[in-house]
Order: C-alpha cells, then sequence, then structure tokens
C-alpha cells in the first residue's frame, strides 16, 4: 500500500534542454518521421504533418480487436444502460448517451481487456478468461473518456465529433457540462460495485487528474522552462495517468503481485506519454488555432527563442498562428516531439515484455506500435 497514490512527477522538473540533450539521434532512424525538411523544400505546409507519415504505419491491428471480440461484445449497450438506469429524465439520459450511441475507436476499452487478460494469463494460464469487474472497469474506462470529450468539446466549441454535430452544438453547453460531470459519476459510482477499495481510490484520483489537467492546459505558455514543466504535468494528468491508473486497476482486481501492478502502471503511463505527444503532432493546427502550445512548439522554441513571447500570448495577435507554424516547420520540434513519443512508447513494451507470452500480450506489443505510428 506504501505510495499506492502516489504520482512521480520527477520528469516534469526538467528542464527543455534536458530533452533535447539526452539525444544524439539521427532523423532518419525515426520511422514515423519521413518529413521533408523546410529549409529545402519551401513549400511545405502544416497540414502535410499528417500525410507526410511513413507509408509503413500499421493499422490498428484487426487481430488484436477479434481477440476480444465476446469480451467488447454490448459493452456499449450495458454503458447505456448504466446511465439510463440511474435518471428517469429523458432529455439527460438524451444527452450523456450520445456519444456511446455511435461508437468511437473504443480502443480504452480494448486497452483495459488486453491487459486484463495478458496478467490473467501470466497468473494462471488455465484462467486468462476476463472477469466481470475487469469488463465494467472498461465500461468504466470509456465512461470517463467520453465525460471528457463532452467537457472539451464544450471548452473548444467544437462543430463535429465522430461525423456528426458535436453535443454542444445540439444543446445548452452549461447542460452538456453537467451531463458530463453526470457520466463521471455514474463511472465513479460503478467503481464501489467492484468492491476494491484501491481500484475506487485509483478511479477517483483519475478523474481528479483530468480536471486538473484541463486546468492546466489553459496556462501553458509562460517562460520556457516553466511552460515545458507545466506542459509534462498536465501530459502526466490528463492522459498518461488515466492511462496507468486504468491498467493497475485491471491488474489489481486479478490480485496480481506487486510487481505486476507496478509493470502495468509504468506500461499504462508510457503509453499515455506516447500517445499524447502523437496527438500533439497531429492536432498541431488545430491547437495553434486553440491558443494551445503543445511540445513540436516547446522544442522549436530551443532554435527560435521568439516562439517564447508568441506562444506565451496564446498565438492571439495576427499572424502569430502563421508565424509559429512557419517555425515549428523550419525546427526539429516535430522530429524531436516524434523521437519523444518513441522513446515513451519502446519504455511501456519493454515494460510488458515481462509478462508471459500469450495472444493478449501479443496484442499489446501491438497497439503500442500502432499508438506511436498513427497517422490520424
Amino acid at each position: 500500500m506504501k505510495n499506492l497514490y502516489r504520482v512521480d512527477y520527477m520528469v516534469q522538473t526538467r528542464r527543455l534542454s534536458d530533452y533535447v540533450n539526452i539525444r544524439k539521434f539521427n532523423i532518419r532512424s525515426i520511422k514515423m518521421s519521413h518529413i521533408v525538411n523546410y529549409q529545402l523544400q519551401n513549400t511545405r505546409s502544416l497540414s502535410a504533418i499528417k500525410t507526410q507519415q511513413t507509408a509503413s504505419t500499421p493499422e490498428c491491428s484487426v487481430d488484436s480487436r477479434k481477440l476480444i471480440e465476446d469480451d467488447l461484445k454490448d459493452l456499449y449497450t450495458g454503458i447505456i444502460q448504466e446511465l439510463e438506469r440511474v435518471t428517469k429524465s429523458s432529455e439527460l439520459q438524451e444527452i450523456a448517451t450520445y456519444y456511446f450511441d455511435v461508437r468511437g475507436k473504443g480502443f480504452r476499452p480494448m486497452l483495459t481487456i488486453l491487459m486484463a487478460k495478458a496478467v490473467n494469463y501470466h497468473i494462471n494460464k488455465d484462467k486468462s478468461k476476463l472477469l466481470m469487474s475487469q469488463k465494467h472497469l472498461a465500461m468504466i474506462s470509456e465512461m470517463v473518456h467520453v465525460a471528457t470529450l463532452m467537457h472539451d468539446d464544450v471548452v473548444d466549441e467544437e462543430k463535429t465529433r465522430r461525423g456528426r454535430p458535436s453535443i454542444n452544438i445540439l444543446w445548452d453547453p452549461k447542460k452538456v457540462t453537467l451531463a458530463g460531470e453526470f457520466v463521471w459519476m455514474v463511472a465513479v459510482m460503478m467503481t464501489s460495485r467492484l468492491k476494491n477499495d484501491d481500484v475506487t481510490m485509483l478511479i477517483s484520483e483519475l478523474v481528479l487528474n483530468i480536471v486538473q489537467g484541463e486546468l492546466l492546459q489553459l496556462g501553458i505558455g509562460e517562460t520556457e522552462n516553466e511552460g515545458f514543466k507545466n506542459y509534462m504535468m498536465k501530459t502526466h494528468l490528463k492522459t498518461a495517468n488515466p492511462f496507468a491508473y486504468t491498467m493497475k486497476s485491471t491488474a489489481l482486481l486479478t490480485g496480481a503481485t506487486e510487481d505486476v501492478c507496478e509493470m502495468a502502471l509504468q506500461y499504462g503511463r508510457n503509453l499515455g506519454i506516447a500517445f499524447q505527444l502523437v496527438d500533439d503532432v497531429l492536432d498541431l493546427p488545430a491547437d495553434l488555432k486553440e491558443g494551445l502550445t503543445t511540445a513540436p512548439v516547446l522544442f522549436a522554441c530551443e532554435q527560435f527563442p521568439e516562439l517564447n513571447m508568441i506562444a506565451k500570448r496564446g498565438f492571439k495577435e495576427p499572424g502569430d498562428v502563421e508565424r509559429t507554424a512557419e517555425l515549428v516547420m523550419c525546427s526539429q520540434g516535430v522530429e524531436q516531439t516524434q523521437f519523444l513519443a518513441r522513446k515513451h512508447g519502446n519504455e511501456a513494451a519493454k515494460q510488458v515484455s515481462l509478462l508471459a507470452e500469450s495472444p493478449y500480450k501479443k496484442a499489446l506489443q501491438v497497439l503500442t506500435e500502432f499508438v506511436i505510428n498513427r497517422v490520424k
């Protein structure tokens, strides 16, 4: 129980230059990075980042999904039933279940179930079957994620989500915010049925971290070192810790040893960091327009200090977004972000390699590669 809920923010206190100086790397060795140097090809555009990735980028493995197809079955139906059971308000039901009617990628529940079955197999090779508590955890993780999307869409004033009007367009944003909190609370309430105090505490901490991360994100862009420190802390709070706490929770529900639980925690944390870093590359155009300072810009500040002031004011003055895009493309900000993502992805793969060989472990390794190499 010692230090069970302690968050290690050592990485967050490092200077930006520490991340730059630890690497002496050949850009060509980064498989994701087939990006043409801006100084040689002056027509390179910000949107080109999404199309100039390696052609060998794998699709999210169909086999991985098929491997747990039966376990994923009815997961979204179960979530909708849980939400509708708690309230008789038809409007609240409609808002709360809107994003569950059209499935997203289902990455988080798939990851949760694969880790559960990999750990179950590691402990007892005759009993890799998913526990009902672990399936409920997969539902909880998706509910927390979708509630976060609901709040994000209100804050960011999004117009579309998953191919249809975003939730804040169809309903009063105030109602959407309350409905998001409702989904969060139902998810937290469901943890009490798991009858595991450690897991209940981790999920509660997870929700608190997401809120803290959202607030911190609004303040990124101070001095160079403070900005990067806050960026890494935000990444831990909003993305890495939710991955980490969910992975550890599924191991705890199995009754795994402390070493296995720590492995699951570190796998999730490193995968979450890699996931966010790749997102920052893919979402760079949109993030700049929203005034968000992310890793590619922060790394670019090392080469172009003028970006510090532009980022500090949130890219709000005329020409700020265009100038930032130009300087990021001139810099190695994208490549450095991708390198750091690969570094954390490799650490995640190293952690999961400690598990006994099984189809579920292999699927986790495939998903890790997918996270690092995805193009959307």
